[in-house]
């Protein structure tokens, strides 16, 4: 659970219904909140209505493959930052690359132990939470300065406004000498 009582929502996709399954009862024992989705285009949709806080995503699925779902989510700017796990029987070196190429975050083959799975989830949703939370409190410093700023600027203008109004004051007594004490301020 996250800081807010939440459970962390991940969001899990996987043609294979045993696979869909056996991760779904995995995750909910752990505190998470799964959400399955058989393919590409429902993970999509899901993702979309709810965004998830991790993506648990394979690769060779009919329709739509994984590298074609993650470009989609990339492209989706409320999306862009979820991160997405590769979980996937292609065990080549190309294959992992090119899943951190088309945006994941990390890559787990097939069979997987679910040791591995959950300790690779913990990882990547504290990281993801720490980054929001980061987020957050730059913005609010950014507010912060920016409201500084304003206050600076207008307290500038009003002092150089105070100059000019002593300057101009200073003039007038200067003109306004007086004949009776010989020209000269009293």
């Amino acid at each position: 659970m996250d800081s807010s009582g939440e459970k962390p929502k991940i969001l899990v996709v996987d043609d294979t219904v045993a696979n869909l399954k056996l991760l779904q009862d995995m995750l909910r024992q752990s505190g998470y909140d799964p959400r399955p989705c058989p393919n590409g285009p429902m993970a999509l949709r899901a993702a979309s209505s709810d965004i998830p806080d991790l993506i648990l995503l394979d690769i060779n699925m009919p329709e739509m493959d994984g590298y074609e779902v993650c470009d989609h989510l990339k492209k989706d700017e409320r999306l862009v930052d979820v991160p997405v796990i590769f979980i996937s029987a292609l065990n080549e070196t190309s294959d992992k690359v090119e899943a951190f190429r088309r945006g994941g975050v990390d890559y787990i083959s097939k069979p997987f132990h679910f040791e591995e799975v959950k300790a690779r989830i913990d990882t990547h949703v504290a990281l993801r939470r720490y980054r929001l939370e980061l987020r957050k409190h730059n913005d609010h410093l950014t507010e912060m300065v920016e409201d500084r700023t304003r206050e600076t600027l207008l307290a500038k203008e009003e002092l150089s406004q105070a100059q000019m109004a002593t300057i101009m004051a200073m003039c007038k007594i200067a003109e306004a000498r007086d004949d009776d004490t010989g020209k000269h301020f009293e």
